[in-house]
């Protein structure tokens, strides 16, 4: 087996603590402390809000006479139009300063507002206008604005929003989502405002976690970029320069020919491996804020790794409604974080049946259920679940017996039920929402099921299992599908090792060939489409693999070459305008400077972010904008949230 072994209220106060702004924990074990600061929600309809101050800033200079709109956001879907709150734009005036006045209208005390700064002059009144000017600042909710603190609007908080808010974006600085994703699109805001402080400009933010790696240095490059068009004059080469090497290439996240800044950064935050070395050099040109890189990334994609929490060896993760982040970890525990990436539960959970867990699913209550091999003292053999308190509702050991031998992995049905992959004996052990066996004493088993170390579950409730190899007999290196009943299971040959699958919207099957170091598609009748497997863009002995809400598969190769990082790799899914298996991230991968080693799982939230657990390093790693959207918790085939 290649499994790494080591040796021996209301909805606003919901949505809040959601995006980790008002909700701390404490505690450890199955005691944890959760404090809640209740926020009293305002009528539905026009919400009238009080005034604020801002600024509009080129760096360190006052950007005069900036047009400055307040907007919230659209509600149509992602990017779509968002709504000018402001009957007429504003003017800022010598020192950059504008004030927005009580009164002015938004949808509701909830609604998502934002900031755009459009043109002006950079530092003096004298100075030729920008037309290539355009900044953003996302506030946050209507009602959460007070009048005492003024915000800023520049280069930093424009690139925090154009990353953090990539999928809710389109051109022109239009911030949209759907009606059925405003957590989504409140969890995106709050990382922007992690990722920048809006009332000072500058990185990180106060609500940063603090077991996270900052980003600044990679934002303040970033940031640096765009001052050096929006502190020049009109027309200056540097815009030109900016405008081109952010224009996205052949094969690229689709993007348009930006003419402006925050078009430009938004280019970037979704197609991140272009031009690293010209770009990086452009931003050279400005010394507006720092610290910054020392010398260019391996692309442009902004990252943050996570420790803590408890993670000890982490393996199989999982995203609930809300966004927090559930994780299993190898050595005995589980971890919980916010969408901010705090640790819900400081010290982890522990108990309750965990031994060495490789798995993790989350089922529609946002419980999370881990299987759990042996791990001396603690028996195994169990799936614990766990709730977001950090309490077990499958009693003190989890769930036992029911079969249960050495399970490694775990899929949740959209009618509730799980099912366990049994490494140990080659079975499947099918348990319902409360715990009981609905597969007998001992499960399901057929002589083509061997060493099976993961399973899907498709919109049909078919279970489709990995063989990490394969008995007498049995079709080497097989996937197998097996009848919703466990009655009838039926064998394709494809793959190289395969260690994990995941299901997309059409019905395909996307396998990671761990020793083929590669990718195989299969069709939901079972014909490979992948031939040859799909490779490149750094994939390695993959392991993790998710499908977005546009169907593209993203992989984390638990290997690498020599001397580097492991790799994020992006390929064509089967509804792709480019041939399905077309490696769309660049020829290395990406990702090769945020330190993976040894990634074992990866899935997306419905903000748009990749979250990555590492085995090696204890650490969460989190990659922020890259993904259309998925809904969470995933059951099934992924879906737009």
């Amino acid at each position: 087996m290649h499994l790494p072994r080591p040796a021996f209220f209301t909805p606003f106060v919901a949505s809040i603590v959601a995006a980790g702004i008002l909700a701390g924990a404490t505690g450890c074990g199955s005691s944890p402390s959760v404090t809640v600061v209740t926020v009293t929600q305002p009528p539905p309809g026009d919400y009238a809000e009080t005034g604020f101050a801002g600024k509009a800033m080129a760096g360190k200079q006052p950007l005069i006479g900036a047009a400055v709109q307040l907007y919230a956001a659209g509600s149509g879907g992602n990017g779509s139009a968002g709504t000018a709150l402001l009957s007429t734009s504003l003017t800022t005036d010598a020192n950059g300063a504008f004030t927005v006045p009580a009164g002015f209208p938004c949808p509701s005390g909830e609604s998502q507002i934002y900031v755009v700064a459009r043109g002006g002059k950079p530092g003096a009144a004298t100075a030729s206008p920008n037309a290539a000017i355009a900044l953003f600042t996302a506030l946050g909710a209507c009602n959460q604005i007070t009048p005492s603190t003024p915000i800023v609007v520049n280069e930093v908080t424009s690139a925090a929003a154009a990353y953090a808010l990539s999928q809710f974006l389109s051109a022109g600085a239009n911030l949209g989502a759907s009606s059925t994703n405003l957590a989504g699109l409140q969890n995106a805001v709050a990382t922007a405002s992690a990722l920048a402080d809006i009332t000072a400009g500058s990185s990180p933010g106060p609500s940063f976690a603090s077991n996270g790696s900052s980003p600044a240095p990679k934002i303040d490059s970033l940031a640096n970029l765009l001052n050096a068009c929006t502190a020049s004059a009109a027309g200056a080469n540097t815009c030109s320069a900016l405008f081109a090497a952010t224009t996205p290439v052949a094969g690229a996240v689709p993007g348009v020919v930006p003419d402006n800044t925050f078009d430009a950064a938004l280019n970037l935050a979704r197609n991140p491996g272009i031009n690293v070395a010209s770009l990086f050099a452009l931003s050279a040109g400005s010394t507006a804020f720092a610290p910054v890189l020392a010398a260019a990334p391996a692309d442009w994609t902004l990252f943050v790794n996570y420790t803590g929490g408890g993670m000890n060896s982490p393996s199989g993760l999982g995203i609930d409604s809300t966004g927090n982040v559930w994780v299993a970890s190898y050595n005995s525990a589980a971890s919980l974080f916010s969408p901010l990436g705090r640790p819900l539960l400081p010290q982890g959970i522990t108990g309750f049946g965990l031994a060495a867990s490789y798995g993790l699913a989350v089922d529609a209550s946002d419980d999370a259920w881990i299987p759990n091999e042996p791990n001396p003292p603690v028996p195994g053999n169990s799936v614990s679940v766990l709730n977001s308190a950090g309490q077990s509702v499958a009693g003190s050991g989890g769930f036992t017996g029911s079969g249960l031998d050495f399970p490694v992995a775990v899929a949740i049905d959209t009618d509730g039920s799980a099912w366990a992959v049994d490494y140990g004996d080659s079975h499947l052990t099918h348990l319902s929402s409360s715990g009981q066996a609905l597969s007998g004493a001992s499960g399901y088993t057929s002589p083509q099921l061997a060493f099976p170390v993961n399973a899907a579950i498709d919109a049909n409730h078919n279970v489709w299992v990995v063989n990490s190899t394969a008995a007498v007999g049995a079709t080497e290196s097989a996937v197998v599908k097996v009848s919703p009943d466990g009655s009838q299971f039926t064998s394709y040959a494809c793959c190289s090792g395969p260690s994990n699958l995941a299901i997309d919207q059409l019905g395909n099957l996307w396998v990671t060939d761990y020793y083929g170091n590669s990718i195989s598609e299969i069709s939901s009748s079972g014909v490979v489409l992948s031939n040859p497997s799909y490779a490149g863009g750094g994939i390695d002995h993959p392991q993790g693999i998710a499908i977005d809400a546009a169907g593209n598969v993203w992989i984390a190769s638990y290997r690498s070459p020599p001397g580097l990082s492991s790799a994020l790799t992006e390929l064509a899914g089967a509804s792709n305008t480019a041939a399905p298996g077309t490696v769309l991230s660049p020829a290395a991968g990406l990702g090769l400077d945020a330190g993976l080693v040894e990634p074992f799982a990866i899935a997306v939230d419905a903000s748009g972010n990749l979250w990555i657990s590492d085995f090696a390093t204890s650490t969460l790693t989190e990659f922020i904008g890259l993904a259309p959207p998925v809904r969470t918790p995933r059951i099934g085939p992924p879906t737009a949230p």
